[in-house]
């Protein structure tokens, strides 16, 4: 009797995240230079982010606040008492030779965040992410490499130190993600908290967001950890999501042919979609921490932390709630609108001037954000104002106009705003709902299609359609549709 194959083992990705995310202060964190993106290279620097002999860091109390802030909207528990540490090693665009950050007394420590997901019957899954630790540091410069010829000694390197002293908040996540798609929704979500406080711009072409993932493979069941590898240089979420998967082929490959997994940093290669190794990862005793003797402990009151709890926002999560519970909207429309701070603003403006949910959401979603993207602008840039829209989708719900011709004076509005009423009236175009008109306008349609209306009458029925079409065309789009389509079944059936 033939045995039978063993099972093949089935393996899972061990996913967490590290990520900086530049502080939107107008200072560094321990100087006045400014922060300013975009300026000729090494005009924003000063002695003390240059790391000059005699010069003293100061922490920017701004920094602070917003390390704090963003702690919170995390759930973290803040420190009481924490402190800065210097992290000793050599890169030519640290002008120090060492990173002010902290170590083993962070600022936040223990929070999490939820992600949602569809599972694969389209249904809503909601997973909590732990978060290990936030922590505030100095960012480095920026290494600009040019030349091509290494052989000729025709290759240069150049460096920028506008970025030098930039205040971050390093956020590490435990590890509980399992999927490229979990981690980039990770990623996601915690880039909408931080622009929802305010305490970051996120733009990740701009460096302002940047993450490095540890990613390790085991046999599904297992406890223990395999051989973690990190990831860095990946400006998008969609190459997190992609050089996650990548790794994870890699490592499983590796494993089952019993080769060695190393712990080592790896780059993302975009125009290959590979990963390639890059060196061996460093301990934290390659590190060499000690405390910063020139700052002192920071110690944050019970009195200013509520102070700063109180001057919290909304957040995604508790708007996309809420949304679906009293606004009635469907947990898709929900996360849509609750992606940009600024278009729910814009939603919640419009709706608390009249409009209907549902209507705002539809308008904001569709026609809108089509704009938007056509015109390559933002919600804050159009014309159109949130009264506006709720008027207009008032004079649909009135029966003044109908959708089609909110369609069509739309791009008006988004271009040069005013008001809906007034356009409407100005063109001509207030929907047609006296029976009596319409049943005129109706019976010269009917009239000029005999044939149309003979195929009809013999049980083309779809021919309604056509009708309608027709009573459209005739009075430019005017006429009530409800009451059109009523008319003509009566008029054609009779």
């Amino acid at each position: 009797m033939t045995s039978a194959a063993p099972a093949k083992t089935q393996y899972e990705a061990v996913i967490g995240l590290e990520t900086h995310c530049q502080l939107s202060t107008e200072t560094k964190i321990f100087s006045t230079s400014s922060t300013q993106f975009g300026g000729d290279p090494n005009t924003n620097i000063d002695p003390v982010c240059m790391g000059l002999p005699g010069t003293l860091p100061v922490l920017n109390q701004k920094v602070l606040e917003y390390a704090v802030k963003a702690g919170l909207a995390l759930n973290c528990q803040i420190a009481p008492y924490s402190k800065f540490d210097r992290k000793q090693y050599f890169y030519p665009d640290l002008p120090k030779n060492y990173q002010i950050s902290q170590y083993d007394l962070p600022i936040a420590e223990h929070g999490w965040l939820e992600i949602e997901l569809d599972d694969e019957a389209g249904s809503l899954v909601r997973k909590r992410i732990g978060i290990t630790r936030l922590h505030m540091e100095e960012d480095a410069g920026k290494l600009v490499h040019g030349g091509g010829d290494r052989l000729s000694g025709s290759t240069y390197s150049l460096v920028d130190y506008n970025r030098a002293g930039i205040p971050l908040v390093e956020i590490v996540s435990e590890p509980d993600l399992r999927s490229g798609t979990e981690a980039a929704e990770y990623a996601r979500e915690l880039r909408r908290i931080m622009r929802y406080l305010g305490v970051s711009d996120g733009n990740m072409q701009e460096g302002s967001l940047r993450c490095d993932v540890n990613i390790s493979v085991r046999p599904v069941g297992t406890e223990a950890f395999g051989t973690k590898v990190e990831i860095k240089n990946m400006n998008s979420f969609n190459a997190i999501e992609r050089a996650i998967n990548y790794e994870i082929e890699r490592q499983t490959a590796a494993v089952e042919a019993g080769e060695p997994i190393y712990q080592e940093t790896r780059l993302w290669e975009e125009g290959a979609q590979r990963t390639i190794s890059m060196r061996m990862k460093e301990g934290s005793s390659d590190y060499r921490y000690f405390p910063e003797p020139d700052l002192g402990p920071i110690q944050v009151s019970s009195q200013q932390l509520e102070a700063w709890r109180t001057e919290l926002p909304e957040l995604p999560a508790q708007k996309r709630q809420r949304y679906e519970q009293d606004l009635g909207l469907s947990p898709y429309d929900a996360r849509v609108l609750t992606d940009d701070r600024a278009m729910t603003e814009y939603f919640e403006a419009a709706i608390a001037t009249g409009a209907n949910a549902k209507q705002a959401a539809n308008w904001l979603m569709g026609d809108i954000s089509a704009y938007l993207n056509t015109e390559k602008a933002a919600i804050t840039d159009i014309a159109l104002t949130p009264q506006t829209l709720a008027e207009m989708i008032g004079l649909i719900d009135d029966s003044t106009i109908s959708t089609k011709i909110a369609k069509d004076i739309l791009p008006d509005l988004l271009a040069q705003g005013g008001s809906a009423k007034d356009l409407v009236e100005r063109k001509g175009l207030i929907q047609m709902s006296d029976p009596a008109v319409l049943e005129a306008e109706i019976e010269q349609v009917i009239a000029a299609h005999p044939d149309e209306l003979e195929k009809y009458r013999a049980g083309k029925t779809k021919l309604l359609g056509f009708f309608v079409g027709q009573v459209m065309k005739r009075t430019g789009g005017r006429a009530d549709p409800k009451l059109t389509n009523q008319l003509l079944a009566k008029k054609l059936n009779g």
